[in-house]
C-alpha cells in the first residue's frame, strides 16, 4: 500500500504540547507485507534501515495491539518533512507505521485507536493527533491513557510559512531546558490565548490570531537555543507577518502571513546575511492528515 502523512507543527503558538496543526507538506510511504523475519527498509540512512525505525515500531505496536505475529516488512520512505526542524518528521513516521499496519491488517481499528497507540510513543499528542487527522487538533489525554482529540475548522484564508534553518535541534535538548513550574500568570497567559486562537483560525481573523500566537511556556526559554532567534523574528515582523512562533521544538520558526508565497522571497532576501541559511516555505492547512493513495 501507499500512503501520506502530512508535516506537523506542535504547540502551535500557546497550546503547549496539546494544541497541533498540519501542513501541505508531505512524508510519503509504500508498505508491503513480507515473510516473517524479513524487513527491508530504503529512503532513509542506513542506520535507520531496522527495528529501530519509529515507522517499523509503531507497525509493531498496532500489531501487538491486534495480537497477531510480526511480520516480514518492506518500507520505502520519500519525505519531503525536513528530520529535527520542528516539523513533526518522527509524528509522520509513527503516523505511518500505524496507519500501514492497520490497512494490511485490514483496518480492525479505529483512527481513534491509533492515536492511543502512538501517543505514549511520541510522548504528548500534538504532533500525532494532526498527523493522522489533519487540520487543527487539540488533544488531552486520560488517566487510562485513551487520547480525547478534538478538530477545529481553519478558515483556508489561514497561511503560513514555515521558516527552516540549516541546523537541527533535537527535541530532547528543547525540553531539557524548560522549567520544571511555571508562575500562575504565565499559565493564565497561554489558557486565555489558545482559547482565542481556536476562534482566529475558525474565522481566518488575523487580528484574532496576532493576539493569539504568543506563549510563556517554552519559547522563552527554547529561544535561545535558536541562532539568530531575535533578528529573524524582527525580519519577519517587518516584512509583514502577522505573527512567529516556534514550531514545535523548533528550530523551525512559523510567520502567520496572509500572503506566503509572496513573503517567503522577501524573508530569504532579508536573512541571506545572516551565518546560517534559511529558507522559506509557504504552507496551507492540510485537512485529509494520513491517507492511502
Amino acid at each position: 500500500m501507499r500512503l501520506r502523512v502530512p508535516a506537523t507543527t506542535g504547540n502551535t503558538g500557546p497550546g503547549f504540547d496539546s494544541v497541533g496543526l498540519a501542513f501541505t507538506l508531505y512524508a510519503r510511504f509504500e508498505a508491503e507485507l513480507l515473510p516473517t523475519g524479513q524487513l527491508a527498509i530504503s529512503g532513509c540512512e542506513a542506520k535507520y534501515q531496522n527495528e529501530e525505525n519509529l515507522a517499523v515500531q509503531a507497525f509493531r505496536a498496532v500489531e501487538k495491539r491486534l495480537g497477531v505475529r510480526p511480520a516480514g516488512l518492506k518500507l520505502r520512505i520519500d519525505t519531503d518533512v525536513p528530520v529535527s526542524r520542528g516539523l513533526g518528521s518522527s509524528a509522520t513516521l509513527l503516523a505511518a507505521g500505524a496507519f500501514a499496519a492497520n490497512a494490511l491488517y485490514g483496518s480492525p481499528l479505529s483512527q481513534e485507536a491509533l492515536l492511543d497507540v502512538v501517543t505514549p510513543m511520541e510522548g504528548h499528542p500534538d504532533n500525532v493527533a494532526p498527523a493522522l487527522y489533519g487540520g487543527l487538533c487539540a488533544s488531552v489525554v486520560g488517566e487510562d491513557g485513551h487520547v480525547l482529540c478534538v478538530r477545529y475548522p481553519v478558515a483556508p484564508s489561514v497561511r503560513f510559512a514555515a521558516l527552516i534553518p540549516d541546523f537541527p535541534l533535537a527535541t530532547a535538548e528543547a525540553r531539557r531546558v524548560l522549567p520544571a513550574a511555571i508562575p500562575r500568570a504565565d499559565a493564565v497567559f497561554n489558557i486565555s490565548r489558545t482559547a482565542i486562537l481556536m476562534r482566529g483560525m475558525e474565522m481566518g481573523d488575523y487580528a484574532l490570531l496576532s493576539a493569539a500566537l504568543d506563549d510563556r511556556l517554552h519559547t522563552p526559554y527554547r529561544k535561545a537555543l535558536i541562532h539568530d532567534y531575535d533578528c529573524v523574528r524582527a525580519q519577519a515582523l517587518e516584512a509583514g507577518a502577522r505573527a512567529l512562533v516556534i514550531s514545535g521544538a523548533g528550530p523551525t520558526l512559523l510567520a502567520l502571513h496572509p500572503d506566503p508565497e509572496a513573503f517567503a522571497p522577501q524573508i530569504e532576501a532579508r536573512l541571506s546575511a545572516l551565518p546560517h541559511k534559511w529558507r522559506a516555505v509557504p504552507l496551507r492547512v492540510d485537512t485529509e492528515g494520513t491517507v492511502a493513495y
